[in-house]
């Protein structure tokens, strides 16, 4: 059953990481479910409350960096206020309307539109606060990577 258990766990950290870089799948949620279901099948013999506390803290850290990100990128690239708001509703408007691919496109196009309308700057100003945007997504993705595999590293030292 511990064989099993493992195989399971690691397509699921699997998908988890190719979910932390495409939206479509829900990248540290299936990195931590892997570990959830390993625990489940082989009893938590291996793995104590501390460490799934740890692994699901790491797991909300990663729901802020996105938008932490986006925002900090927006900011040093001369977005204001407006624009940061902007990527907040962008992000989602963008995943309702655009499904997971949403959220790299609603908060560029939350900080260009916030911009142009609420901060009162040209369309050349207000993009290059779309492109700090950008920069932030790009960056936080890889962050995002960075604590997932931080997460299956943990796993397998305490297994």
């Amino acid at each position: 059953m511990t064989g099993f258990a493992l195989g399971l766990a690691i397509l699921l950290f699997l998908l988890g990481l190719a979910g932390t870089v495409l939206p479509v799948l829900p990248g540290t949620i299936l990195i931590y479910a892997g570990m959830i279901i390993y625990g489940l099948l082989t009893g938590f013999k291996t793995l104590s409350a501390n460490f799934y506390l740890l692994q699901g803290m790491a797991l909300v850290l990663t729901f802020f960096i996105d938008f932490l990100f986006a925002a900090v990128g927006t900011k040093r690239y001369g977005g204001s206020r407006f624009a940061i708001w902007g990527v907040f509703l962008g992000a989602v408007v963008g995943i309702i309307f655009f499904g997971p691919f949403g959220f790299i496109i609603g908060p560029v196009c939350g900080a260009i539109i916030a911009e142009m309308i609420f901060g009162r700057k040209n369309f050349d100003q207000a993009v290059y606060a779309g492109f700090g945007t950008l920069i932030g997504v790009v960056g936080g993705t890889v962050l995002k990577i960075i604590i997932g595999i931080l997460m299956i590293i943990s796993f397998f030292i305490a297994i």
